[in-house]
């Protein structure tokens, strides 16, 4: 009897290490995105610049250039002068505006007014508020809501995928990541149709204000599409070459390991012989004498 072959340590161990690394910087990736991306105020920015009055009722002009970030929760408006150090002041603001449930916008703009925030910061602020003619500040509000509640629906589903894959599910789990490409890519449809509505022009003079999507939006789209290509591709694989699946979570190298340690394991007596081990000795002793 030939002696059990163990597997050679090289090359052949190359691939389970290489697809376990990519399984967790992918796992990492998709999870600290849809964490980030609650919290971002880039989903939509536009920058302009421009000769614009610096205080209200004065007549004093700044070369500056302003920003406009939108985010699920809120708006920033920054405000940096070229250069920073002008009129014996350091323009460099960045003023944020929120509009998710339960905080107050039109308070947050009230206050800036009390503090004396620089008029450009306060002219892009009014033009979102709820009492704006532009009437987009109920549509980014709601959107916003309800694309982060899909985010965080989407997180969850997500959790739930590395749980099954852990656990060797592995068809459940790229189900689990079909429904969280959905419920990305339906977080990026409602943020889309509130960007879509009309807006006023933000004008600083002949200079205008021009917003497109931003960092955020483009990182969330692909992790959608990153979701989606990995869901198919485990559904399909586990249809169509279910083996290859296998080797990928590192599953056959398991199985072979478990087969090869059960047959090293010493064989199981017969029941004959149990039979025997298991006769009491006083009825051994008996049978014995009987027979002499």
């Amino acid at each position: 009897m030939s002696p059990p072959s163990f597997p050679k340590k090289g090359t052949s161990q190359l691939s389970p290490r290489l697809f376990w690394f990519l399984r967790l910087v992918l796992g990492l990736f998709m999870g600290a995105v849809l964490l980030t991306v609650q919290f971002t105020r880039d989903w939509e920015t536009g920058w302009v610049q421009a000769n614009t009055s610096y205080k209200s009722f004065s007549h004093v002009q700044v070369n500056a250039d302003i920003g406009l970030h939108i985010g699920l929760a809120g708006v920033n408006v920054t405000l940096r002068g070229n250069p920073v150090h002008q009129i014996n002041e350091t323009i460099n603001y960045n003023e944020h505006f929120p509009w998710n449930f339960g905080a107050d916008y039109d308070r947050s703009y009230s206050e800036g007014l009390e503090k004396g925030l620089p008029s450009p910061i306060l002219y892009v602020a009014e033009k979102l508020s709820r009492q704006s003619p532009c009437a987009v500040h109920r549509q980014y509000r709601i959107a916003g809501h309800y694309a982060s509640l899909a985010l965080w629906l989407a997180f969850c589903t997500w959790l739930i995928s590395i749980l099954l894959f852990s656990m060797s599910i592995l068809l459940y789990g790229g189900h689990m990541l079909l429904l969280t490409a959905a419920l990305i890519l339906f977080s990026l449809l409602l943020f889309f149709t509130a960007r879509n509505t009309p807006k006023c022009p933000i004008q600083f003079g002949p200079a205008s204000l021009r917003t497109d999507y931003g960092e955020s939006f483009w990182l969330t789209l692909a992790t959608g599409l990153l979701c989606l290509l990995l869901g198919l591709a485990i559904i399909i694989l586990n249809s169509v070459q279910p083996e290859k699946l296998k080797l990928i979570f590192s599953l056959e190298k398991s199985s072979k390991e478990e087969v090869w340690d059960k047959s090293c394991l010493p064989a199981e007596p017969s029941c004959s012989a149990q039979d025997v081990l298991m006769v009491p000795l006083g009825e051994l002793c008996q049978v014995t004498a009987t027979q002499l």
